[in-house]
This record gives C-alpha cells, structure tokens and sequence, in this order.
C-alpha cells in the first residue's frame, strides 16, 4: 500500500468524524463503531481477504459467521453489523466504492433498521424557524435559504455548505451539484426555495463581507465557506427554536425527509434514486417502507373485505 493511499484506520477514522458531524452520534455509539470496524478490517487482514473497500457480501457474511462461532452474543452480531452497513453506507457516498456489499445483509434476529425521519408539519416548522434565526436580516436570509435548499435537493450537508456562488446565479430552477466521488448531478428547485435563494443573493450581494467570495455560503474560517459542524450546530438552534427537540433534528434526518415524503407523494424510486446521488438502487430501496404503509391504508380503505368489516354492526 502505498503511502498515498488511505490505511483502514484512517478510513474508519472519517467515517467516525462525520458520524460526529452530521449525525451527532453519541460518543458511546462511535466508539462502538470503532470498535466492531477495527475487528472487522482485523478479521479480513488474517483472512487474506483484502481490506475494507475491497470486501465482498460474501465476506462479511463469512466474518458475521466467525462472530457466531467464537460465541458472541445475538446483539453484539447484530451491533456489528450494523456498524459494517453504516460504514459501508457512507463509503458510497463518499465515493470509495461503488455499492454496498452490507445492504442486504440482516443481522440475526434484527430487521433492518430504517431511516429516521421528520414529519411534513416538522418540516414547515423548521423552514419558518429557520428565517427567525439569525444575528440580523443577513444570517437569517442565509439561514432560511440553508434549510430550504436541503428540504427541497436532498443535498447532502457537505454538498450544500460547498456549492460554489456560481451554481446559484441567473434564477436557476436547476442546481448543479458535486456529489461524492466528483459525481455531478442536477437537481432540481421547488419555487419556495427559489425564493428563498434569491433572497440570500440579494443580502449576500449588499454585505461586503461575503460579497467577494466564490462560494454561495461565506464564512472567515479556514473553508472559506460555512463547515458541516457548524450548520449541524445550527439546525439544532433552529429545531429548538421550532419547539421541535433538537435531538431529533439532524442534516442527515432533512435528507431523509425529502426521500421519505416524495417517495410518498408517489415518485418513482429511481428518480429518487438519481436525485440523492445514490450510486446503488439497493441503497434508495430502504425508503421504501413508505410505500408498504401507503398500500395497507390503500387496501384497508377501498378493499370489500375490509370496507363490510367496517360497516358490520357491532355484537353485543
């Protein structure tokens, strides 16, 4: 291996920081990562089996196998892989690999887990808290402008903080976006985040502190723009100010979100697929609970069998 090349601790090392940054995993939870990703990239060097990005399905299924027979507990089987699929995940979005060999892998005993969400009324509540929030009529432009251009791309937060002035000029209804892996996509604007996009163009271009930079978010530090640790701090502040617990607000849940209701609204799969920049349907397919729920209410309200139960007379 080359010294260019990242070693698995260093890998597992990113995983865990942007676990931290945009998912606010408790310490304890990213030390269990770290741990169960260290036995794992362990387990396939004895094995010969390559290393982290290099794994197969069958791979894992022979290390959960291993787990099994040196005795380990049903959950702590289940924990890692878990914390396999989690890395895996976030190794497609980043663009190290091309699918996730985890994705339909089970734990024993345990579904998969699926998505946390937010509700549409949480939605409409965080993007009227988001334009109250604000040290002046600048941060608070910026900051509607924020939660709104997430809500309605599904961007990833590092994607959002990172868009360039240049992909927001000339009223677009489009944004070119630089997904993982140096992947373009153009996802398109709903007309509220038109709206609040040309807001924030229209403060940022009257601030002369912003005015000159390159990128659509501005901020002094290092970046040069605004840093997914600081807009993960900041949605927080918008939940709280929403009345919504902030614990169950995260840039990752609003990504969610957007998947989660068009999916409901009766989207098609693969176009959503193409709008979070998933590299894999299999990885899109997990939304999918939505539409088992949206087939039961459809067959409980409109199938006869279902409709004469209803309308029978109570006994008694």
């Amino acid at each position: 291996m080359s010294a260019a090349t990242p070693t698995p601790e260093t890998r597992i090392a990113t995983f865990l920081e942007a676990q931290a940054a945009e998912l606010g995993a408790a310490q304890n939870t990213l030390m269990a990562y770290g741990r169960d990703l260290r036995d794992y990239a362990g387990w396939l060097s004895t094995q010969g089996a390559g290393d982290l990005l290099s794994a197969t399905q069958a791979e894992i299924e022979a290390y959960l196998v291993a787990c099994e027979a040196e005795g380990l507990a049903q959950a702590t089987r289940a924990r890692r892989l878990s914390s396999i699929r989690q890395f895996y995940r976030f190794a497609v979005e980043e663009g190290w690999r091309e699918a996730n060999p985890a994705i339909r892998l089970r734990g024993p005993g345990r579904s998969r887990a699926l998505p946390r969400t937010l509700s549409e009324h949480d939605v409409e509540r965080l993007l009227e808290a988001a334009g109250e929030i604000g040290r002046g009529e600048v941060e608070r432009g910026r900051n509607a402008a924020l939660v709104a251009l997430l809500y309605a791309t599904g961007m990833r937060v590092s994607e959002l903080v990172g868009l360039p002035l240049s992909a927001a000029l000339g009223e677009p209804e489009m944004l070119l976006v630089n997904g993982k892996g140096g992947k373009e996509r153009m996802v398109p604007l709903s007309p509220p985040a038109r709206v609040a996009l040309a807001a924030w163009l229209a403060l940022r271009a009257r601030d002369k502190a912003r005015a000159a930079s390159p990128w659509l978010f501005p901020s002094p530090g290092r970046a040069g723009h605004l840093t997914r640790h600081r807009f993960y701090g900041l949605i927080k502040q918008i939940a709280a100010h929403a009345g919504i617990d902030p614990e169950a607000v995260t840039p990752h849940r609003l990504r969610h979100a957007f998947a989660t209701h068009l999916l409901a609204g009766g989207a098609d799969l693969r176009v959503i697929q193409m709008l979070l920049g998933h590299a894999d349907l299999a990885t899109t397919e997990i939304y999918t609970h939505v539409l088992d729920a949206r087939l039961r209410a459809l067959v409980d309200a409109h199938h006869p069998l279902m409709t004469a139960r209803r309308d029978a007379p109570a006994k008694g």
